[in-house]
């Protein structure tokens, strides 16, 4: 994506900031789970294949249209696409009817709408 901004990382060393915040240790994956995982995921969203291909194809498209047309976007903003692309791809490759996809949807969406009213968060 076009980005305003470049993106910035966690200096090296620092913690996992989301992982300290819900007082839980990460949890340890095992290759057993990490099967289980994946099963369940292609289960609902379909292959990651089909998936991948469909997300990489309209990223593609979005991409085309903002340079197309000189547009770019704060972080925030290219980032929130993306992952609405990639919930849509998603809902196209898997089950379209797993309301948690459209409700990320609307929360991305939500996400950039509050910051662009002064509520960021």
């Amino acid at each position: 994506m076009i980005t305003k901004a470049k993106r910035r990382g966690r200096p090296p060393g620092s913690k996992n900031k989301t992982t300290a915040r819900r007082g839980r240790p990460p949890k340890s994956a095992t290759p057993a789970t990490i099967d289980t995982t994946l099963d369940q995921r292609a289960g609902r969203y379909g292959l990651f294949l089909g998936q991948a291909e469909i997300s990489q194809n309209f990223k593609q498209v979005v991409y085309h249209y903002l340079v197309s047309r000189g547009k770019t976007l704060d972080v925030d903003q290219a980032e929130a696409l993306e992952m609405i692309v990639h919930k849509i791809a998603r809902i196209i490759n898997g089950d379209a009817d797993y309301s948690d996809s459209w409700r990320d949807i609307a929360g991305y969406a939500m996400l950039i709408s509050d910051r662009l009213e002064g509520r960021p968060r």
